[in-house]
């Protein structure tokens, strides 16, 4: 067997696109470092229009259902190889799918307290997979488009905040209004001057995608997605919190066996506590943040508003604009700090138990950050 048969039929194996998925990944892994970073944006704004000319010409093939052997000898060169390698394209859009939903899953995990970051990424690996199951070609067509839609938005969602330096709804629905148009172009490619073309079909296989952006444009609306490009590099409670030089010196007790710890928990009640917080911003971005401190008596009854402190912050600080607010004589019970944004969306919290304590043998420390 040749050295081409032999890659061939490694690459025609089942677990290939697998392979091709972690590969993206840990690329991307090796690669992406800071969301503002233009390097980064331009590579994976080239992923995003690689996999979008793939999914273009694996639709025009499949609608098509041209094979190798149908190949006319006037057709041209370039014709016949796109035709030909067709049977790689999957393993080359699973690579790049891998790479942007990672990076995706990094960015937007930075920007949330909550886990549906991973919940979405274990999706999106189950619709891969399921794509390799799916013998329909309308119907895989249909699936790669949604997907298409999916990384558009998710690019743009965190792209133009960057590029304009300001986020807020209107630049979100300007990301949304993007992501569909650029959908709808890759739609309108598969399908032109295709003779077996019409409107029902043109409309199965692009109304998923946009349907799907619309869904996503409630979940926003319900502050189901996370803030990005803000991010919470830091945060916790402390006694008291000043600046020294460039840097914040806190002030916290710890047990002597508590090397890791880095902030109080438990607090003792009747004392001033300080919420410290570092929120990193891209360069160019200045914005305002609210320390929106919540309470509870105890764990059955639910958190109640206590007070919403803004904070102006300014983006380019690799480690966070460092901010702080503080609180006197706390009440027993639960206490909880969310990072939001103004239009409500939580970057970040920092949670902390206040106790009625006698001594307890704990040792003062100070952190710098």
């Amino acid at each position: 067997m040749s050295p081409l048969a032999t890659v061939q039929s490694v690459l025609a194996r089942p677990f290939t696109s697998a392979v091709f998925f972690v590969s993206g990944v840990l690329y991307d892994t090796w690669t992406l470092t800071r969301i503002d970073r233009l390097q980064d944006n331009l590579i994976l704004l080239f992923y995003l229009v690689a996999l979008g000319f793939l999914v273009v010409l694996t639709g025009r093939l499949s609608v098509a259902i041209v094979e190798p052997a149908a190949l006319e000898p006037h057709d041209s060169s370039i014709s016949r190889f796109l035709i030909k390698a067709k049977p790689y394209y999957p393993k080359a859009m699973q690579f790049l799918f891998g790479g942007l939903f990672s990076a995706y899953a990094v960015f937007y995990s930075r920007s949330a307290t909550l886990t549906g970051t991973g919940v979405f990424l274990g999706l999106l690996v189950l619709l891969l997979m399921a794509n390799e199951f799916l013998r329909d070609r309308r119907l895989n067509v249909r699936l790669l488009v949604a997907l298409f839609a999916l990384a558009s938005f998710s690019f743009f969602t965190f792209f133009l905040p960057v590029m304009v330096g300001t986020i807020g709804t209107w630049v979100f629905l300007l990301g949304a209004a993007l992501s569909m148009g650029v959908t709808l172009l890759v739609v309108q490619l598969i399908y032109r001057r295709n003779p077996d073309r019409s409107q029902k079909k043109v409309v199965s296989v692009g109304g998923p995608a946009i349907a799907l952006i619309g869904l996503l444009i409630g979940f926003y609306f319900l502050n189901w997605i996370p803030p990005v490009p803000l991010s919470m590099k830091f945060g916790g409670m402390y006694r008291e919190v000043q600046k020294q030089d460039d840097r914040f010196v806190l002030s916290f007790d710890r047990d002597w066996y508590q090397v890791w710890k880095r902030s109080q928990n438990p607090f003792p009640a009747d004392e001033p506590v300080y919420c410290f917080t570092a929120i990193f911003a891209p360069v160019a971005l200045n914005t305002t943040v609210y320390h929106h401190w919540y309470f509870r008596p105890n764990d059955r009854t639910p958190f109640t508003h206590a007070d919403r402190i803004p904070i102006k912050i300014a983006g380019g600080r690799e480690g966070g604009y460092r901010a702080y607010t503080f609180k006197q004589r706390l009440d027993p019970g639960d206490w909880r700090v969310d990072v939001e944004t103004e239009d409500g969306r939580v970057v970040g919290r920092v949670s902390v138990v206040v106790a009625e304590q006698g001594e307890t043998g704990a040792i003062p420390r100070t952190f710098l950050y």
